[in-house]
């Protein structure tokens, strides 16, 4: 049986439960089909490398917020300005691929399961729309499906994970965490959260310091972790 001090589950989404460069790489190959594969990697790494930066200065307090509409079409604009691609149709739609994002193969029944014995929660740096057509293209089921828009800045902002709890009615203790980047999950236990490592072939693995309370190959994984 499942430990009685996690009442609920906390998921992060871009990477953890979708393959966020998957979904990019497919947008940027309808944007320059004759680009090959290092080329279209490149620039895969320059829509993420924008994105991460462009973040963690609204955390940092460098830049107002603005939410991941904004930071996408922003990325967008820096791809097409690599590639060499100037059609402002062509870079309008790249801006609507963080969308339109597939799941990983565990994702839809493994969410299945674990709903049917916790509250699921989502937390995404996605704003409000993108978390809604995102979630409809993948096939993402919640109970709840949290924005950071509602709290203008992005995670790891303790803010953010305060959200979760606020939302939860529960105490951080009692919430677990679940992401695939250890800096996520950094973030969440500073505000006393339970936390799980779910390993993706994308995302930020823990440093050996770290200390999650989980570690799972999958969310089949996961369910069985927690009994």
């Amino acid at each position: 049986m499942a430990p009685p001090q996690i009442e609920a589950l906390v998921f992060d989404v871009l990477g953890t439960l979708v393959d966020e460069p998957a979904g990019i790489r497919r947008g940027i190959r309808a944007l320059v089909p004759a680009a090959d594969e290092r080329e279209t990697e490149r620039l895969v790494a320059r829509w993420q490398e924008h994105v991460g930066r462009e973040q963690r200065r609204v955390v940092e307090g460098g830049r107002l917020y603005v939410d991941g509409d904004v930071l996408d079409r922003e990325a967008a604009g820096v791809v097409a300005e690599a590639a060499g691609v100037g059609d402002p149709g062509a870079v309008a739609e790249l801006a609507l691929t963080g969308r339109r994002l597939p799941p990983w193969p565990d994702t839809v029944a493994g969410l299945a399961r674990l709903a049917e014995r916790f509250p699921l929660i989502a937390l995404s740096n996605a704003s409000r729309t993108a978390l809604l057509e995102l979630n409809a293209h993948a096939g993402l089921r919640w109970h709840q499906a949290l924005s950071v828009e509602e709290t203008g800045t992005y995670k790891p902002d303790p803010a953010v994970y305060e959200l979760a709890v606020t939302v939860s009615g529960r105490a951080p203790e009692r919430l677990l965490m679940v992401a695939a980047h250890a800096w996520d999950l950094r973030g969440a236990q500073r505000l006393g959260l339970r936390t799980a490592y779910l390993a993706r072939p994308v995302g930020d693995p823990p440093a050996p310091a770290d200390r999650f309370d989980l570690y799972a190959e999958d969310l089949a994984d996961l369910a069985d972790r927690l009994g």
